[in-house]
């Protein structure tokens, strides 16, 4: 057992397995289809979700955060398993209540937490993980894992484009990309999640594969700027539609190292609808 534990939230679309593998504790959002409520990738995979949310006919799936207590559950099991200090990692505290929950739970805890907002989500949130991982196992403690957690969370940016923007209006996390009419003439927005944790539009073209090249022009403009790049993709299990985005940015000439592609799970797939996809990187240097 390491001394500082790292937690983060189900929205981050790592698998179990994957998140294990690193000694990282995952805490799930739940999905309420009615009355059936299933733990994100805990009881619900992409792989189920995406045709069970085409088959429910009662509007929209819900969402709900854990409670502190389910927070405060992973935490003192952290401490009796030897951590002496926890960094929690939580998607934008603009666009769930998850952050709080965890602070509130934070308060209670028998060792200290840091809890980072990452102001980000999915894969985005994965790859600030990662580099709290990679902090960790480098020897930093607690505080030196926050800070670089805090600075990769800073420096990842996350576009990402929708079949509809339907689900993300209907679920209430559209932020400043609400006013789009973006059905019409088949415009498709590219969307980011901004440094504030707020979606907002980035740039409107007409198209799908127009959308997806000036995703990747706009990546490989953003390595030539400030260097390599490490990214990684997002895709509601849609994996050729990745691979196109993934073959536009070696196109457009972008300079990046590649890490392995997230599918979006069942909480965050509630507000992407199908057909989503996207890309989070950061500076490698």
């Amino acid at each position: 057992m390491h001394k500082v534990g790292i937690v983060t939230d189900s929205t981050c679309d790592m698998r179990p397995a994957e998140l294990e593998a690193i000694d990282v504790v995952m805490v799930p959002l739940t999905v309420h289809f009615g009355d059936e409520h299933l733990r994100d990738w805990l009881d619900l995979t992409p792989e189920g979700f995406y045709p069970k949310l085409a088959a429910f006919t009662a509007g929209l799936p819900t969402t709900s955060q854990p409670s502190p207590a389910d927070f405060t559950k992973a935490y003192e099991a952290l401490a009796e398993a030897g951590a002496e200090e926890i960094v929690s990692i939580h998607l934008s505290a603009a666009l769930s209540g998850t952050y709080e929950s965890a602070v509130l739970a934070a308060k209670t805890s028998p060792i200290p937490v840091r809890v980072v907002d990452g102001k980000k989500a999915s894969c985005a949130t994965a790859l600030i993980v990662k580099a709290a991982v990679e902090a960790r196992e480098a020897g930093a403690d607690a505080a030196a894992v926050e800070a670089r957690a805090l600075e990769v969370a800073s420096e990842t940016r996350l576009f990402f484009l929708l079949d509809t923007l339907d689900y993300l209006v209907k679920g209430g996390r559209a932020g400043k990309a609400a006013g789009l009419a973006a059905s019409l003439l088949n415009i498709k927005p590219v969307l980011r999640v901004n440094e504030d944790g707020i979606i907002e539009p980035f740039t409107k073209v007409r198209g799908r594969k127009q959308a997806i090249a000036a995703l990747a022009q706009h990546v490989a403009e953003d390595a030539a700027a400030n260097g390599r790049m490490r990214i990684s993709l997002l895709h509601a299990c849609c994996t050729a539609d990745a691979q196109a985005l993934a073959d536009a940015i070696k196109a457009a000439g972008a300079d990046v190292e590649w890490l392995p592609n997230h599918e979006i799970g069942a909480v965050i797939g509630v507000y992407t609808g199908p057909g989503a996809i996207g890309a989070a990187y950061y500076p490698a240097g």
